[in-house]
C-alpha cells in the first residue's frame, strides 16, 4: 500500500491519517532520506505553510505524488490549537480549497471536470455529471438539515447564547486571524477587512452591526483585524463564545472575507455577501465583491454541499479511529451538542468522593456550564438563579437538611449513579465507567419516587426506528457477552452437575447493604431469605448461586446471614454472569440488575423485589406495581433503559459516545485486560481505594492550577 512520507511532526501525530491516505505508514522527515523510496509512496504536507517547500521538492525529486492536507468542514468538538484531534480532514493533490489563486480538486469538481482518484485514496473517479447525481444531492440536503438543527460548526465546543432583543435588523460582520492563510488564498488583505465594514455600515444604515471576534483571538493565542476601537453606537463587538450557528440565526445579513462562516450562513438561509474569494463565492449563492472567473458555471447549494462536505473531505470515525462517513461525524457531533444542552447551567455537587469528581466533570461536559463540589450542604451558596442551577448528588445520598435546603434556595435535587453496562472492573477501581445516569426525578432502584426511566416507560410511545435499534443494541450486547462489571471466567462454559431435563435456576446474589435493597425489597432483604423461598418455589430445580462480585473480591461486607447450603445446588464465584445465563432457564432475585440481563437473553425472570424492569408485563413479580399498569416489549425496555436513559462516555476521548460504541469499546477493554478473575484479596479494597483517592484528589488539583 506504500507509506507516506511527511517533514511535519505534527501530520505524523494525527491519529489516523494512514487510514485516510489508505497507506500502510506516515513516516517523518529524518527516516525518508535514509529509506528508499517506493511505488506507492507519496509526500504529504499540511495546506500551503512554507514548511511544505521541502516536502514538494523532495516530491519532485523522486518523482513521488505529493498531496495537501488541511481540517475538514466539520472538524472537531474543540479546538485544534487546544489539541482536539480532528475528525475530518481534505486531500487535494492539485490546490487546497481555500487558496484561490490556483485551481484546487474542490474548484475542478464543482466546474464540472472530470477527476481521477487521488494516489493512496479510496475515493472512486467522479465525472463531469456527479454533482447531478439526485441520490447524492438528497443525501446533501438531509446533512445540511442535520447539521442545522444540531446547530454544527467546524468546531463545536461554544456555547448557545441569546442576543439581546433588538428591533433593529442585525447586520453580521466576521473577524478572522490576523496571518489566516485563507485570507491571502482568498486574495484579500488587511486592509478588506476595514472594506468590509464600511459597506456593512452604509448598506445597512439603520441596522445594528455585530463584529464576531474569532476564537483564537477571544482566547489571546492570536491577534484579529478588530478592536475596541471599531465599537460604536451602532457597532459593537461579539467577544463572547456564542455556537455560530445559533448566531446566524438570529441575524439577518452574513459579511466575510473568506470564513466558513459564510457557508454555515448560507446552510441557515441567510444572506452572504464576500469580499474575498472563499470556496464557496463563485458559483451564484453569494453577493461577490471580488471576480471568480474561473468558476465558470452557477452551482445550488446542495451541489457545493456535496462536491466540499461529501466528495472533497474525508471522515475518521471520532470511537473507532477508521475511515467513516460525513453522517457518522455529524451523529456524533449531534450527541454532543445534545448533552452539552442538558448539561448547561451550574452544578453544585454534594458530597462527592475525590475517587469520582475527575469523570463526573466529563459526563456533567458543557461549554461555559459551572461545575462546583462541596463536602457539607451548608457550604451551599444561595442566591444562584434557580432556572439552571441544581444540586446534584450519588444515588441516595442526601438527607433532610439537604432537602431543606434545596427547598429554600429553589434548587432541583438531581441524582446520579452508575449505569447498566459500566466497565471491566469494579466499582472501586480508579477508572472512568463507561455509562452513567445522571435523573432529574429520582432515581430508578427507588419504586416509591418516580425517575426519569419510569417516566420513560410509562408515558413514551416509542417509534419503529428506535425499537429496531432497540433490538440490534440488544444482540450486539448478548452477542458481546457483557455485563455491567464484566468479571470472571469467560472463556470456558459453566460446569454443573444438573441432571438432564432439570431446570436449571439462577439466583444472584447481592450487597445486602446496597440502597437498591433498601429501596427496592418488600418482605425479602437478603440473600440466604431469598435463597429459601427459591428452594420452596423450585424444589427439584438444580440451584445456581453466585453471589455479588463486591462481596467475593472483598470490597464490601459478606451476609449478614449465611445462606444454607441446603439451599442451593452450586456456589459459583468464579465464572462470569454471562457465562451463568447461558444454562440458566430461569432467574430468581431481588432487585438485581441479573434480572434485567436475563431478559435480553430470553430468561424467565421472577422478583421478589420492586426492580426498574418490573411490573410491565416482562416479569414474573412476587408484588404487584400499582403504579406500573403499562405492557412493554422487550424492545421498549431496552429502548428506555439502555439507550434514552444513560449517558456514555469514551474513555480514551472523553466525548460522549453511543452505547453501541460504548459496548463495542468494551468488549475491545475485555479482550485485552490481562485479569478479569475474581480473587478475594484482602488489601485490595484499601489500595485501590487509597489509589483513587489520590488520582482524584491530583486530577482537582491539576484542574485548579
Amino acid at each position: 500500500m506504500g507509506v507516506a512520507i511527511t517533514f511535519s511532526s505534527g501530520i505524523c501525530r494525527l491519529p489516523g491519517l494512514a487510514s485516510l491516505l489508505g497507506v500502510d505508514e506516515v513516516r517523518g522527515s529524518r527516516r525518508s532520506f535514509t529509506k528508499a523510496v517506493a511505488p506507492g509512496d507519496l509526500v504529504v504536507g499540511w495546506g500551503n505553510k512554507v514548511n511544505t517547500r521541502r516536502a514538494r521538492r523532495f516530491a519532485t525529486r523522486h518523482g513521488l505524488p505529493y498531496l495537501r492536507l488541511e481540517d475538514g468542514f466539520l472538524r472537531s468538538v474543540g479546538l485544534g490549537v487546544s489539541g482536539a484531534p480532528p475528525y475530518s480532514l481534505v486531500i487535494d493533490d492539485i490546490g487546497i480549497y481555500y487558496d484561490a489563486s490556483r485551481p484546487s480538486r474542490l474548484e475542478h469538481r464543482l466546474n464540472g471536470q472530470a477527476l481521477p482518484a487521488l494516489p493512496g485514496g479510496n475515493h472512486v473517479p467522479a465525472g463531469p455529471d456527479a454533482l447531478d447525481n439526485p441520490a447524492l444531492l438528497e443525501r446533501a440536503r438531509r446533512c445540511m438539515a442535520q447539521i442545522v438543527a444540531a446547530r454544527l460548526s467546524k468546531y463545536n465546543s461554544s456555547p448557545e447564547r441569546q442576543l439581546p432583543p433588538c428591533d433593529r435588523r442585525r447586520i453580521l460582520v466576521v473577524d478572522q486571524t490576523v496571518g489566516d492563510q485563507s485570507i491571502a488564498g482568498g486574495l484579500a488583505g488587511p486592509d478588506t477587512f476595514v472594506h468590509m465594514l464600511a459597506a456593512a455600515r452604509r448598506e445597512h444604515p439603520d441596522a445594528e452591526i455585530l463584529i464576531k471576534i474569532h476564537p483564537d483571538v477571544r482566547s489571546g493565542r492570536k491577534h484579529g483585524h478588530f478592536g475596541a476601537d471599531d465599537a460604536d453606537d451602532r457597532t459593537r463587538l461579539l467577544t463572547e463564545d456564542i455556537n455560530p450557528i445559533h448566531l446566524l440565526e438570529q441575524v439577518d445579513h452574513v459579511y466575510v472575507v473568506t470564513s466558513q462562516l459564510g457557508f454555515e450562513a448560507l446552510l441557515v438561509g441567510r444572506p452572504v455577501t464576500c469580499f474575498g474569494v472563499p470556496f464557496y463565492a463563485g458559483w451564484g449563492l453569494t453577493d461577490d465583491r471580488m471576480a471568480t472567473p474561473r468558476r465558470m458555471r452557477p452551482r445550488s447549494l446542495e451541489q457545493v454541499f456535496a462536491a466540499a462536505y461529501l466528495l472533497y473531505a474525508r471522515y475518521l470515525d471520532p470511537d473507532l479511529g477508521r475511515p467513516c462517513e460525513l453522517e457518522r461525524v455529524i451523529e456524533h457531533l449531534a450527541l454532543q451538542r445534545h448533552w452539552f444542552r442538558r448539561n448547561a447551567g451550574t452544578w453544585l455537587c454534594v458530597n462527592f468522593e475525590w475517587k469520582k469528581r475527575w469523570y463526573v466533570r466529563h459526563y456533567l461536559a458543557s461549554p461555559g456550564n459551572d461545575i462546583r463540589f462541596y463536602q457539607r450542604p451548608s457550604s451551599l451558596p444561595a442566591g444562584l438563579p434557580a432556572e439552571n442551577t441544581r444540586i446534584l448528588v450519588w444515588g441516595k445520598r442526601d438527607d433532610q437538611r439537604l432537602r431543606d435546603l434545596a427547598r429554600t434556595f429553589d434548587y432541583p435535587i438531581w441524582r446520579m449513579e452508575d449505569g447498566f453496562i459500566r466497565s471491566v472492573s469494579l466499582g472501586f477501581v480508579p477508572a472512568i465507567p463507561v455509562s452513567q445516569i445522571v435523573d432529574s426525578r429520582g432515581i430508578y432502584f427507588d419504586p416509591e419516587s418516580p425517575s426519569d426511566l419510569e417516566r420513560l416507560l410509562a408515558e413514551r410511545q416509542y417509534s419503529l426506528d428506535e425499537l429496531e435499534r432497540a433490538r440490534d443494541l440488544r444482540q450486539q450486547l448478548v452477542a458481546a457477552r457483557l455485563s455491567k462489571y464484566n468479571l470472571g471466567e469467560r472463556n470456558s462454559p459453566l460446569e454443573h452437575q444438573a441432571k438432564p431435563g432439570q431446570r436449571i435456576v439462577l439466583v444472584p446474589g447481592q450487597v445486602e447493604g446496597d440502597a437498591s435493597i433498601r429501596c427496592g425489597t418488600v418482605d425479602i432483604r437478603s440473600n440466604a431469605a431469598l435463597l429459601r423461598e427459591v428452594r420452596r418455589a423450585r424444589p427439584d430445580a438444580y440451584i445456581l448461586y453466585k453471589p455479588h462480585p463486591d462481596v467475593v473480591s472483598g470490597n464490601r461486607p459478606t451476609d449478614v446471614e449465611n445462606p444454607a447450603p441446603g439451599d442451593y445446588d452450586q456456589f459459583i464465584d468464579e465464572a462470569s454472569i454471562a457465562t451463568c445465563l447461558e444454562v440458566a432457564d430461569e432467574v430468581h432475585t431481588m432487585t438485581s440488575l441479573t434480572g434485567f440481563e436475563a431478559l435480553l437473553r430470553g430468561k424467565t425472570v421472577f422478583t421478589y423485589g420492586l426492580p426498574f424492569y418490573a411490573g410491565w408485563g416482562l416479569t414474573v413479580d412476587r408484588h404487584a406495581h400499582s403504579h406500573r399498569s403499562r405492557l412493554l416489549s422487550i424492545d421498549e425496555l431496552v429502548a428506555a433503559s439502555l439507550i434514552l436513559y444513560p449517558r456514555y462516555l469514551n474513555v480514551a476521548t472523553r466525548e460522549f459516545t453511543t452505547p453501541e460504541h460504548a459496548i463495542t469499546l468494551l468488549g475491545q477493554d475485555l479482550a485485552s485486560a490481562r485479569n478479569t478473575r475474581l480473587k478475594p484479596r484482602p488489601m485490595a479494597r484499601p489500595l485501590a481505594m487509597a489509589r483513587a483517592f489520590l488520582t482524584g484528589l491530583l486530577r482537582e488539583l491539576w484542574r485548579r492550577n
